[in-house]
């Protein structure tokens, strides 16, 4: 069985006028073929450049986009956690520490009231909870003719201290309570900066 019929027939196209190629003509065409092509290329070269280069602004856009918005909410986190753990040592931690102290600083303006007046008569008024300390003190301090008075109105941590005519007054809450408000008054300062 043959297949000739399932071939085309090609012969009658081999009629037709023939070309003719000379080397110069054939010269002109590849140049023409290679300016063609090397336009081409370059075209999409300056194309494929132009679009990495967008591509590329954009991606750093986004990646500074990015990195602003991941600041900001570290920085947020930061300073919301710095603020709770402040809170909570003004008001944990500086009470026991100030009620520690509270002898220290009364010996202080101890010291500088009797540097300013010399030996007179001593009045130290505090409230009924840090009396017993403040009798520590008193006996600590024998050669010193020293009155200690209970003054209910006195909060714990306010001492008032009277030599002669002199008077000071230590007020340890007044300090914790500025010191909460210092913090208080950073972070919603910081706040208004940020946003």
């Amino acid at each position: 069985m043959s297949i000739t019929h399932l071939l085309n027939e090609f012969g009658a196209f081999t009629q037709g006028k023939p070309i003719a190629i000379t080397d110069v003509s054939l010269e002109e065409e590849r140049l023409e073929a290679f300016e063609k092509g090397y336009q081409a290329g370059w075209e999409d070269c300056v194309k494929s450049q132009v679009d990495d280069g967008r591509r590329i602004t954009a991606d750093l856009v986004q990646n500074l986009q990015d990195i602003s918005f991941t600041y900001e909410e570290v920085h947020a986190a930061i300073m919301g956690a710095m603020q709770q753990l402040l809170q909570e040592i003004t008001q944990t931690v500086l009470p026991p520490i100030s009620h520690a102290i509270l002898v220290p600083h009364v010996t202080e303006i101890l010291q500088d009231l009797l540097e300013a007046n010399g030996r007179q008569p001593l009045q130290i008024a505090a409230g009924p909870a840090d009396l017993a300390i403040l009798r520590r003190l008193s006996a600590e301090l024998p050669d010193l003719a020293c009155t200690l008075t209970e003054d209910p109105t006195l909060a714990s941590g306010q001492v008032c201290v009277r030599l002669g005519e002199s008077e000071r007054a230590l007020d340890m809450p007044d300090v914790l309570l500025r010191i909460e408000q210092a913090i208080s008054g950073f972070f919603q300062q910081n706040q208004r900066i940020v946003a």
